[in-house]
């Protein structure tokens, strides 16, 4: 919640034409709303979502990121997530 007023907080910043503080990547933002759209069982947004984070994430940076590892690491959790909620029957076992 805490960053969801930030967020807040950032937005309103922008509308007074003030610079805008951002809290967290677009990438970030993006694997939030990914996950929001899996608990509302809206795999059809779930799965544009991922495919935006997959392209923004495969594609060549302009900067070196530290971060790439743990980026896709969560992009795969992320596949294994939706293919999951999709697939039910095969946590049975």
């Amino acid at each position: 919640m805490v960053d969801e007023a930030s967020d807040l907080e950032g937005a309103r910043d922008a509308a007074r034409g003030a610079a805008p503080r951002h809290s967290r990547r677009l990438s970030d933002k993006i694997l939030i709303a990914f996950h929001h759209a899996c608990d509302q069982a809206d795999y059809e947004v779930a799965e544009q979502l991922l495919r935006i984070l997959e392209m923004m994430l495969t594609r060549r940076p302009v900067s070196p990121d530290t971060n790439r590892r743990r980026n896709m690491e969560s992009l795969v959790a992320a596949h294994e997530r939706l293919w999951y909620l999709r697939h039910p029957e095969t946590q049975e076992s």
